[in-house]
């Protein structure tokens, strides 16, 4: 995204549904006291995860203009996770994070703690096991994969590999059984965004973006020789923000 300039493709609910996880995670560690590892994982996650939502706020393509474009209809309530503006997302998080945190020194001193932080995790890993599942339903619709880099999915093929082995060859009580159920789900979403991506690859939209950004085929010999012959010029004309070079009698 931060090379093409543009994170057309990518699904901004991923940093949302990972950042609600992640946080949701470490309010649960201090009622079940899993794994170390898994809470070094919940803080990595939101660093990472906050930086990919920047990036992507940052380089989101400019909305096209259109008549009434500025009329659309959002199908979620208030337009949530949908706004133009960056600053209510990092507000969302901001305050997300400070309810919680006041949840927490709220039931802390009460006999309700653990059952409250289990829910919280059990919550925390529904939500993230529907992380492919925007993503799989953006290439659903656009029967292609186009934005969505095939680096990133192996990257996540790669990880539940490591996540299912470390979560089955932890000692019993190490890791909770949601974590095995919900991360054996993810892992069936990877794959399934794997399988996309082999059958689509970009997709219609992608291969024609690649043709219109080919250059245009030298015929009959090199063409510049041609026209330097003929006396022939050229000029520059910008059509949708391509260049193209168009001969200009001398």
């Amino acid at each position: 995204m931060h090379r093409a300039r543009s994170s057309a493709g990518f699904s901004l609910d991923i940093p949302l549904i990972m950042l609600v996880a992640s946080i949701l995670k470490i309010y649960y560690w201090f009622g079940a006291h899993f794994s170390t590892s898994l809470l070094v994982q919940a803080l990595l996650m939101i660093l990472v995860h906050l930086l990919l939502l920047h990036v992507a706020l940052s380089n989101r393509p400019v909305p096209s203009h259109l008549p009434f474009q500025h009329g659309r209809v959002s199908n979620r309530p208030y337009d949530f996770w949908q706004w133009r503006a960056p600053r209510p997302y990092w507000t969302f998080i901001t305050y997300f994070t400070g309810v919680l945190l006041v949840l927490h020194l709220v039931m802390s001193s009460t006999p309700f703690f653990v059952p409250y932080a289990n829910i919280l995790g059990m919550v925390a890993l529904t939500i993230e096991a529907t992380l492919p599942l925007p993503q799989l339903l953006a290439n659903w619709q656009r029967r292609g994969c186009r934005g969505f880099r095939p680096s990133v999915i192996a990257n996540w093929v790669v990880g539940d590999t490591f996540k299912m082995w470390f979560f089955f060859a932890s000692s019993n009580g190490d890791v909770p059984w949601a974590f095995k159920v919900c991360g054996i789900f993810q892992a069936c979403c990877d794959l399934g965004l794997a399988a996309q991506y082999l059958v689509w690859g970009d997709g219609p939209m992608g291969e024609r973006e690649k043709e219109v950004r080919s250059p245009m085929p030298d015929v009959d010999g090199d063409l510049s020789e041609k026209l330097g012959q003929a006396s022939v010029g050229a000029s520059i004309e910008m059509i949708d923000g391509q260049a193209w070079e168009r001969p200009r009698l001398g």
